[in-house]
């Protein structure tokens, strides 16, 4: 869990056999998505400036669009080594 406040809720049930472990704020090589959000900033959404909300609505749109069309790239992103089932 990464503190975020829509992560403490009181009504979460968690299982007897579970344990909740906070990571700190920003930590990629704990939450593999922080390295896709930074992938589309870098890559679709940087050095650009944008004349309105439904702009910038619209280049989140065509990035993540983008992104997705692309076989493999979230799995290559997120994934670890270290972290793998596959020996």
């Amino acid at each position: 869990m990464d503190g975020a406040g829509w992560h403490k809720s009181g009504d979460l049930n968690i299982p007897k056999n579970s344990s909740v472990m906070l990571i700190p704020p920003y930590s990629p090589e704990l939450n593999p998505v922080e390295n896709i959000w930074q992938f589309l900033r870098q890559t679709y959404l940087s050095n650009q400036v944008f004349e309105d909300y439904d702009k910038i609505v619209d280049a989140c749109c065509n990035a993540w669009n983008s992104l997705i069309n692309e076989a493999g790239r979230i799995t290559s992103i997120a994934s670890r080594k270290w972290a793998s089932n596959d020996q």
